[in-house]
């Protein structure tokens, strides 16, 4: 991917996590093998839960702004250029101010990763 702040990442549909109405997400493939992968996802403005179940995600956001709400209660602001890991077994909740993209990379622990 030449440009992955710019490329279409394809069709939103609507974020099945949502707790507003109307907000959409659309994840990009790019790259599947020995149990990691990663891609590119972009979501609308709105408040999702999230949780990591079987697999740690590191992300790195590309442009958009946000609000990362942990299940401990500890919040942290995110936006172009922010790098974090959500390990398996985080709960937390994305409030999302403007459209956000990220590049994420996840690994599979449910499995053996050769």
């Amino acid at each position: 991917m030449s440009d992955a702040t710019t490329a279409d990442p394809g069709t939103h549909t609507l974020k099945s996590t949502s707790t507003t109405p109307g907000q959409t997400e659309v994840s990009q493939g790019l790259w599947d093998g020995n149990g990691l992968r990663t891609g590119i996802w972009e979501v609308t403005p709105g408040t999702f839960t999230s949780t990591r179940d079987g697999y740690n995600e590191i992300c790195q956001i590309l442009s958009g702004t946000a609000t990362i709400t942990e299940s401990n209660g500890n919040s942290f602001d995110i936006g172009p250029g922010s790098l974090f890991v959500t390990p398996a077994g985080w709960e937390g909740t994305w409030t999302i101010h403007t459209t956000l993209r990220k590049m994420w990379v996840v690994q599979d622990i449910s499995g053996a990763v050769d």
